[in-house]
């Protein structure tokens, strides 16, 4: 489908909003944003158009199968198929390429409205973009069309093998090897924690190529075709939250993989590996506040129903300041991810702000899961209200794509490089 066609769709979706969004109300959605002032608060039609289809999409399609996926652990192929039909995955996937290339703040509204359905699903989703961005960072175009055109064809997911059994936040330690031999690499390691590694029609991998060379200078970043002869696939890992997303070991045992699929050139790996997260952290972001949005929903949902010495419990401080504060970090959050995404779309680096988000609104997260815990009380700890979902779901939000204290270690050297005398 075309650019034109997909937004002369999401304009006719933005004018029928109204007639048939199912979505229950929610807490400080775009309309409240959108009244503010100055261009990095104020969407677009197109923003705004895509932030009501993925919302529709959620209440529709997410919410309603969001329980037994948990329950289940089933992988969301039939949502992920759905999305993909309605425009919702691989968004940033440029034009020429076959995809809408949509901006990054369009991205992180579709990315949190999912997010609010089920962090679970909308991980599975989003790890295409995740693998996606190394190649958007520095394949070349054969590369790109090659595996990016597949993905606006037809439903597939990717893969980001990074991490390893002894080795997460501490790339240089990874021991993942490829060996040139000839117009080809030979590649043998083991990945851990890939999210989509089940189904992933093709890997990025980041492997040592020069082990001699210093740890950002001896790695290498290829693209690995998934039906490739040597991987092996490990068991689907049982996780605490986000139970749906497919998350497995990775071996790689003598594989295979062409001297063109290596991304940029030889030694550039770590670089490029990280420089994908720029574009990636801003969406963890947006999910994050997704989460910390739903949970606020349903706790001030619950807090107007549910009544104790006569009136409703909102009316009580004790759980008014709580839903107060949890209102202030889901502003907070959304903020700090608009401006790390804006930041991008501007053409300027955003690992400061990127870093600054993705700690914030992951944070943000986990607290407000755990006050709307809170705030529900017996039936908050029990499987059959949502906010116990939200509470497993949100921990991992401040683990993968870097966990807190790898981004205030970020954070803090641009503190300290800024205000050196």
């Amino acid at each position: 489908m075309s650019l034109f066609a997909r937004r002369a769709g999401l304009g006719l979706a933005r004018r029928s909003a109204a007639s048939t969004l199912t979505a229950p109300k929610r807490a400080f959605a775009s309309e409240a944003a959108a009244a503010l002032s100055g261009p990095s608060f104020k969407l677009n039609e197109d923003q705004e158009a895509y932030q009501e289809l993925a919302r529709r999409f959620t209440a529709e399609n997410i919410i309603p199968k969001a329980k037994h996926h948990d329950e289940t652990m089933e992988y969301p192929w039939e949502i992920i198929k759905a999305a993909h039909a309605a425009g919702l995955v691989n968004t940033h996937i440029p034009q020429e390429y076959g995809g809408a290339g949509l901006s990054l703040l369009e991205g992180a509204l579709v990315s949190e409205e999912l997010a609010f359905g089920c962090s679970g699903i909308q991980t599975a989703i989003e790890a295409n973009g995740l693998a996606e961005a190394p190649l958007l960072v520095a394949a070349s175009h054969e590369l790109k069309q090659k595996y990016l055109g597949r993905m606006t064809e037809e439903p597939l997911v990717a893969s980001y093998c990074v991490t390893e059994p002894g080795a997460g936040s501490d790339v240089a330690n990874i021991t993942t090897r490829a060996e040139k031999k000839g117009d080809k690499y030979i590649l043998n390691g083991t990945k851990m924690w890939i999210t989509n590694g089940g189904h992933a029609n093709w890997y990025f991998v980041l492997a040592k190529t020069d082990p001699t060379q210093k740890a950002n200078k001896s790695m290498t970043g290829f693209v690995v075709d998934g039906d490739s002869a040597g991987i092996v696939k490990g068991k689907k890992e049982i996780n605490m939250g986000q139970r749906c997303s497919d998350t497995r070991m990775i071996t790689f045992e003598n594989v295979e993989v062409p001297a063109e699929n290596v991304l940029g050139k030889e030694g550039d790996g770590f670089k490029i590996a990280m420089g994908a997260f720029d574009i990636t952290r801003p969406l963890i972001a947006a999910s994050a506040t997704g989460v910390a949005s739903r949970a606020l929903t349903e706790a001030a949902k619950y807090a107007h129903e549910r009544k104790t010495m006569g009136r409703p419990i909102i009316q009580h401080q004790a759980i008014a300041f709580m839903l107060a504060d949890m209102a202030i970090r889901v502003e907070a959050a959304r903020a700090l991810t608009w401006r790390a995404a804006g930041i991008k779309d501007q053409g300027e680096r955003n690992s400061y702000a990127a870093s600054v988000a993705k700690a914030f609104a992951s944070n943000a997260a986990v607290r407000n899961a755990d006050d709307a815990v809170q705030v529900l009380g017996g039936i908050g700890f029990n499987t059959e209200a949502p906010v116990e979902k939200l509470y497993r779901d949100s921990k991992i939000l401040e683990i993968y794509e870097g966990p807190t204290q790898i981004q205030k270690l970020i954070i803090s050297r641009f503190v300290e490089d800024r205000f050196k005398p």
